[in-house]
């Protein structure tokens, strides 16, 4: 049975140092009020989920918010985490080797591995993420059922990932731990043009990411996802010009600056060849 988890809850102004915590046991730490910091060492992996208010996040290559309603699972480097309002997140935190514990393969399964990845929250992910956290307050009492919890949330995770592990014989390798790590490099930069939805990252800079070269960049990545770095950057942004026009009042040259076009003009041209009508026409359509 793996170890038990331990506890930390963080209030407000409370420093933490979680390079002094054990780093081979897995840590569950609720975060709650405002101005909240929390700050990850590289080696570690990390489960976010706001419970409520949103999550700042910074990382060695952007910095992007968490809202309430998904989670993220990280494992690229240093996480540093903060709230301005008030919040509530539950993490759970650790070295490779303490959820290695928890990540349990099923009989003729391979070993397992989690992937990085924000997404929208399902009800089992944060039923079994608020049972591990109370299971692990409770402390030593029920160190077994917090551990069976970890174990069980670890499960529901990997079940979440299903789709990433169905990329991996597109991925470049000639061992399944070959393409989990290509398929790691490209997680990295998806994730990257994720979070610039102006589209203004430049090719050279995905791939230096990824330690490819562009080019390489460009095949690998279209192997996998069936699109190329640029397309797929088009693609979310202008999946986000729709939801701004149709779903919130942001004027025109607040989202063309948002997005990152030159003019005005330029991204009503732009609009209405991507969807066959004008801004204003979504809008009244919406």
């Amino acid at each position: 049975m793996p170890s038990s988890p331990r506890y930390h809850a963080l209030r407000p102004h409370e420093p933490a140092d979680p390079a002094r915590w054990q780093d081979d046991a897995l840590h569950v730490v609720v975060l709650q009020g405002a101005h909240l910091r929390l700050a990850l060492p590289a080696r570690w992996m990390s489960l976010w989920l706001p419970l409520d208010g949103d999550i700042e996040l910074v990382s060695a290559d952007c910095r992007w918010l968490l809202p309430r309603g998904e989670f993220m699972l990280w494992r690229d480097g240093a996480l540093q985490a903060g709230a301005r309002r008030d919040a509530w997140c539950l993490v759970a935190c650790g070295g490779a080797g303490a959820w290695s514990r928890h990540l349990q393969p099923r009989p003729g399964d391979p070993q397992v591995e989690l992937f990085p990845r924000q997404a929208p929250c399902t009800q089992a992910i944060r039923r079994l993420a608020v049972r591990l956290a109370r299971r692990a307050r409770d402390g030593t009492a029920v160190a077994e059922a917090a551990g069976a919890a970890a174990s069980m949330l670890c499960e529901a995770l990997v079940e979440h990932q299903r789709d990433l592990e169905a990329l991996l014989p597109r991925c470049s390798g000639r061992t399944l731990q070959r393409r989990r790590q290509t398929l790691l490099r490209l997680l990295r930069v998806r994730h990257l043009i994720l979070r610039h939805g102006d589209g203004r990252l430049e090719l050279a800079r995905l791939a230096a990411s990824a330690s490819y070269s562009p080019s390489h960049l460009i095949r690998a990545y279209r192997e996998a996802f069936g699109e190329t770095p640029s397309e797929s950057a088009a693609r979310l942004r202008f999946e986000r010009a729709w939801r701004l026009v149709r779903e919130t009042d942001t004027p025109v040259c607040e989202i063309t600056a948002a997005l990152g076009f030159e003019s005005q003009s330029a991204f009503c041209r732009a609009f209405k060849s991507a969807f066959g009508m004008t801004t204003g026409e979504a809008r009244r359509a919406a």
